[in-house]
Formats: C-alpha cells, structure tokens, sequence
C-alpha cells in the first residue's frame, strides 16, 4: 500500500554539537573547528607546532606582564618572546550528509501514521536543501532494507522516492541500521570533510532479524557500532495506541542520539514546549 504525503510544517532546528575536525562541506547548520585560515575567529590558542595564522591580540596580552623583567622602556616597542605566540581558532559553518532511514512496514499503516511520517520527513527535506545538505533515504520492511536514494543534492528526487514509497510487511531494524552505516562509512570515505548524519522514523517495532539473535537484541548491537563509529543520530518516534513500546526511546540511548516524537517536530508544539522551560 503506499500512502499520500502529509503536509509539510516549520520543523525544529536542530543544533549538532561542535567538534574538532576539519570540515569543508558547503552546508550551513552547524559549526566546527577548523584548521586553516578560513572561517570567524572564535578564540586562541597557544600553538601545538609552528602557525601562520597568528593572534595578535592575543599574543599582546600574554606577553603585556613581562615587559619591565624584559627591560622594556617607556615609548620602545613590545618586547615579545616566542612563548607569547597565540594563534587563532576559527570556526566555520559545516555541511551534513542526512540519511533517512523510514520505516515502511505494515505497523506504520495504521492510523495514517505514514502519512504523517512522510510529511515529516518532506519538512525535514525542504529544510536541508534549504541547507545544501546532501540527502539519502533507507527504506526497510519484509525481510530487508533498502537503499531506495543514494545521497544526493537533489531534493526534489528525494521527494519522488518518498512519493511511490509502500507500505507492508515486517521490521527489519536491525538490517536498515546495519545498511546505514555501510552507506554512511561509504560516504565518509567519498566526503571526509562533511559530517555524517541518520534521521530514524521508526514504530521500533522490530521483528525481523539479520542471523538468529532476537531482533531487538541486534538492534541494540547494530546500534550500539554505529555510535561507536561517530555516526550522529536522530530518532523521530511514531509509535501510537494504547500500547506503548518505548522501543524508539531504548534505541535513541543506544545511539546516544537526539529523540523526538513525531508531533514534537511541529512548530506549534514546540513554541509551547519552549514556553515550558523558559
């Protein structure tokens, strides 16, 4: 069965914490810290090996306090000792490789919670071309996942993979999670300076497994490598009715990764979840 697109909303932005490689993807969502002449000066540093990107305020004020022991007279210029040097930490805007990894089982039929699912992900579409980000989508039900968009730059092809995306079968989270981070590690290698990210839309009612574990025992092994891996994650939660897994919040402390609901994504919701804690 394969269901309409929901219609997109604003969705939250979101923040990634800064790291200390260096990026040189075009995107624009967050920041890190790089090693080259590019980017906004954020502070400084005493050098770890000879630099050409000095700070000279900084270098002034470490070497102020030990002018007169270095004989510095009235009007003469600023005795400076190599032990001043202070050199420049920048920070520039860094790009993303967002993999979509949706679940298409038949659990997500019900309640026109794919309808919802894939309005979401539509938002969360616009919001990284809007970004220049490069997107990609795993599709998993039956027996198996499937990498149904290689990452691209091309959101409207995105969009028509989302489009023609049916709906039945089992969960196999395990293997969409295991195909996600081959496909990511691929990435890695091609784009070593973008950073790596999942958005998981999940029920997290996984019932399928790789080999002959329980399922959700390899999910939390397969998860527990991608975090290992620095891999960076989002798990959006889908699940409704009455009774209630918790599966996809197990999966997100396994990831280390951010967790939403799926309603927590709309701008309503979030200005009165901000109110809550301000």
């Amino acid at each position: 069965m394969c269901f309409d697109i929901g219609h997109p909303f604003p969705v939250k932005k979101i923040a990634f914490s800064k790291d200390k490689l260096t990026h040189e993807g075009q995107g624009r969502r967050s920041a890190a810290l790089i090693e080259h002449k590019r980017g906004r000066y954020v502070r400084a540093q005493i050098p770890r090996q000879k630099t050409t990107d000095l700070a000279i305020d900084a270098t002034l004020r470490a070497a102020a306090p030990y002018q007169l022991m270095r004989g510095r007279r009235v009007g003469e210029q600023i005795i400076i000792s190599s032990t001043d040097f202070r050199e420049k930490v920048r920070e520039k805007k860094i790009g993303h490789t967002i993999l979509f990894v949706v679940d298409a089982s038949g659990s997500m039929g019900a309640n026109q919670r794919m309808v919802a699912a894939k309005g979401a992900i539509l938002s969360l579409l616009i919001d990284a071309y809007q970004r220049r980000e490069r997107v990609g989508m795993i599709a998993f039900k039956g027996k198996k996942a499937e990498l149904i968009l290689p990452p691209t730059n091309s959101v409207e092809l995105a969009k028509q993979r989302l489009e023609i995306l049916p709906t039945g079968g089992k969960t196999p989270l395990a293997h969409a999670l295991w195909l996600a981070k081959e496909t990511m590690i691929k990435e890695w290698r091609k784009y070593p300076r973008m950073r790596p990210l999942l958005v998981i839309i999940s029920d997290g009612r996984a019932n399928v497994s790789i080999g002959q574990q329980n399922p959700w025992d390899e999910v939390k092994q397969v998860a527990e490598t991608l975090q290992k891996a620095g891999i960076e994650s989002i798990v959006v939660d889908v699940e409704a009715g009455f009774v209630n897994l918790g599966r996809m919040q197990n999966l997100a402390e396994y990831l280390k990764a951010k967790y939403y609901r799926l309603e927590d994504l709309q701008a309503d919701n979030l200005a009165r979840l901000v109110r809550n804690y301000v």
